[in-house]
């Protein structure tokens, strides 16, 4: 069979008009959306798994952050809060420098230096270089904003390097557990599993991976009284009897950042922004909703990207301690041999639902920051064909973004709810660290 990826000029042509209406009260050489978006582009472009991909929009923020941090003492050091890591960043150096300007550019040079193509961000720098020179801002201030986001990059990029990330390829090629409980590759592609050592990787605020152990899953069992049987009858069921509300929903979270799609002997790849991907620009809606400041929605988007990096790690733990076996393959084997699942399975074991632990410490995190009961418009998935949905609050999106994994058909119930609560307890433990930092909800203030 040939396999083809789409393009994505579509999508990101569809997202550049949706990120025009947001928020309008900034300038536009500050707002954040520009960069994530850039940057979000490049990783859909390079096929990024999910836990990667929150790796990155941890550390392309982190540059921000501190140089925000550098000028706005309500701001805390980062270090405050993440582990073992250190800027020596000299303001002093760059007197004319303009410090948003300088965060802006910051995510666009680390994105650069970090992602696999990030040398096509170049093209991006080019193009807000020429936009800051159109908003009349002086030639030595450009100057010296972007030699200053270039030595912060360079410090976050040195940072990155300690996190065991690159001794990842070192490792013995991955394996399937033998036996019948455990994942194995699924339809329609059977790729390789995704990441199966992502738990060595150093997180940026917990101490370690395996630090919220998941609750122990329900024992596999063939038999039919057993509770594994049930779990498994309930997504077989569920999905002979979806509503279509069920079927928005699911589809609305799929976040599968490449999907398969056969037809005949062709299997055609969609690309799409991935879990994280998601909820860093819910955070971006959200701070245009609350009309936050540049400083603000720098610091909004960087505690975003922390938490989901260690969110990942921790469910990336216990996937692969676990390696449970996925729905459609137990469905196939002892209900239906012919069922197949709405959305396509993901190429990593079941237990437990990363949809469900990113969704839970996210809601948390950010309700944390800018209270609850606050309701948004999120059109995230709008370029991709889904329309937009309302949520009254972060925590009804991820309880839905949760739920969403059964009526999808690739995750059992227990994964699901087991996930969701280790998603709050990563997040009860982040939101006390930035407490003990000095981080505040974030009010509102002139920009």
């Amino acid at each position: 069979m040939k396999v083809l990826a789409v393009s994505f000029l579509v999508c990101l042509n569809l997202l550049s008009s949706v990120f025009a209406a947001r928020n309008k009260s900034l300038p536009e050489h500050l707002s954040m959306q520009r960069p994530i978006h850039a940057i979000s582009m490049v990783m859909m472009h390079d096929v990024i798994s999910p836990p990667v991909a929150a790796r990155y929009y941890a550390y392309t923020m982190l540059g921000a952050y501190q140089i925000v941090s550098a000028y706005n003492e309500t701001v805390p050091d980062a270090s405050k809060f993440t582990k073992n890591f250190h800027t020596t960043f000299n303001k002093d150096k760059y007197p004319d420098a303009d410090y948003q300007v300088a965060a802006a550019y910051c995510v666009l040079e680390a994105g650069k230096l970090l992602l696999p193509s990030g040398y096509t961000l170049q093209e991006e720098q080019d193009k807000y270089v020429a936009l800051l020179k159109k908003q009349k801002i002086k030639e030595e201030v450009i100057k010296q904003s972007v030699a200053e986001a270039v030595d912060m990059a360079a410090q976050i990029l040195a940072y990155s390097k300690t996190d065991n990330y690159f001794g990842l390829s070192t490792r013995l090629r991955y394996t399937p557990v033998k036996g019948e409980a455990y994942w194995y590759p699924t339809p329609p592609t059977y790729m390789e599993a995704v990441e199966p050592n992502w738990a060595t990787i150093k997180p940026i605020m917990i101490d370690s991976s395996g630090q919220f152990k998941a609750i122990t899953p329900a024992p596999f069992s063939k038999d039919k009284n057993s509770e594994f049987y049930k779990l498994a009858n309930e997504v077989y069921a569920v999905s002979k009897t979806a509503t279509p509300e069920q079927i928005s929903i699911a589809n609305f979270w799929e976040c599968n950042p490449f999907t398969v799609v056969t037809s005949g002997h062709m299997m055609i790849g969609f690309k799409k922004l991935s879990p994280g991907g998601h909820w860093m620009n819910i955070g971006l809606i959200a701070a245009a909703k609350k009309r936050l400041n540049f400083d603000q929605t720098v610091e909004l988007l960087a505690l975003e990207g922390a938490t989901l990096m260690d969110a990942f790690i921790c469910c990336w733990k216990e996937k692969y301690a676990s390696n449970r076996i996925r729905p459609e393959t137990y469905i196939n084997r002892y209900i239906d041999l012919k069922w197949s699942p709405l959305l396509q399975t993901p190429p990593f074991p079941d237990y437990t639902s990363g949809h469900s632990i990113i969704s839970a410490a996210s809601a948390e995190v950010l309700t944390y920051l800018l209270g609850d009961n606050l309701a948004y418009l999120d059109d995230s998935e709008v370029p991709y064909d889904v329309p937009a949905r309302n949520f009254t609050s972060f925590r009804q999106a991820a309880k839905e973004a949760a739920v969403s994994r059964l009526y999808g058909g690739i995750h059992f119930r227990d994964s699901i709810d087991n996930g969701y609560e280790q998603g709050v307890r990563i997040a009860d433990y982040l939101i006390a660290a930035l407490k003990k930092a000095g981080i505040q909800p974030i009010t509102n203030t002139k920009s």
